[in-house]
Parts: C-alpha cells; sequence; structure tokens
C-alpha cells in the first residue's frame, strides 16, 4: 500500500495562499510560515501530517501527494476547509 509524508498549510482565501507560496518560492522557510499563517492545529508542528496512506485524507489531498512531484511546493489545493499549500515529502508506492 501506498504511504507518504507530507507538510500543509492551511489558510481561508485563495489570494493569501499565493502569496505564502511565493513567499516559499522567494527562500521563506515553510515551516515557519506553517506556524505564523495556518489556521490547522499541524500549524504548529511546521505543517507536519506524518505519515499516511490513501483514504486518510480529504480526495483533495490523495490526489496531489500520491500523484505530484515530491519536494515542490503544490497549491493551492481548494477543500472543504479552505486552501491548502502541500509539500510532499516522501511518498512509497
Amino acid at each position: 500500500m501506498a504511504r507518504a509524508t507530507a507538510r500543509h498549510l492551511l489558510v481561508s482565501d485563495e489570494e493569501t495562499c499565493l502569496d505564502l507560496k511565493k513567499q516559499i518560492q522567494d527562500g521563506a522557510d515553510f515551516g515557519e510560515l506553517a506556524k505564523q499563517h495556518s489556521s490547522c492545529p499541524s500549524g504548529q508542528r511546521g505543517g507536519e501530517l506524518g505519515q499516511f496512506g490513501p483514504g486518510q485524507m480529504v480526495p483533495e489531498f490523495d490526489t496531489v501527494v500520491f500523484n505530484e512531484a515530491v519536494g515542490e511546493v503544490h497549491g493551492p489545493v481548494k477543500t472543504q476547509f479552505g486552501y491548502h499549500l502541500l509539500i510532499i515529502d516522501s511518498r512509497e508506492d
């Protein structure tokens, strides 16, 4: 069964999400921005979600985490909770 580890950052609007993505691309630390801006409790851990498999997160996460490139910032990803930036740290198929 596929497994992955990922980090995410959750905000309420797409504009903020895009601004944070630009900051990360310009060299800002993802974990620090998650601590400062993420509305998810995982933000206090730098956005760490730990290890999980398909179906354990919302479908929008699964689509990105199990199909997109490892180590890159993905998003904004819209879910019922808001707008996310995701970094896939590892994936085993």
